[in-house]
């Protein structure tokens, strides 16, 4: 007799949602940095948009969710929401005179 084994979640992960605090001056503020920034350096494309990206952005810095949690939820991989948060921090850096990120 053979046993056939499955993941008990089924085939789909699992999806966690959370509600964030933040006001949507915030947000904005951050997704209008980081179009500046995409417009500076000339990408042609993000798979996400700003505003998505701000949001994910300020999840993993405000609420200290995992890169891996985030990345999952949307479809991206752990490395670019690092890298997101990365440049996130960069550009509030260069706003706020005698602090860097470095």
């Amino acid at each position: 007799m053979r046993k056939k084994f499955s993941p008990a979640e089924g085939p789909d992960g699992f999806v966690y949602q959370c509600r964030l605090s933040l006001s949507s001056t915030t947000v904005n503020m951050v997704a209008d940095l980081i179009r500046g920034h995409l417009k500076k350096i000339r990408s042609r494309w993000r798979k996400l948009s700003p505003g998505q990206i701000a949001v994910i952005v300020l999840a993993v810095l405000r609420h200290d969710q995992r890169l891996c949690g985030m990345a999952g939820g949307n479809d991206v991989s752990a490395s670019t929401v690092r890298r997101w948060v990365l440049e996130v921090i960069e550009l509030l850096a260069d706003r706020a005179p005698g602090w860097t990120a470095h």
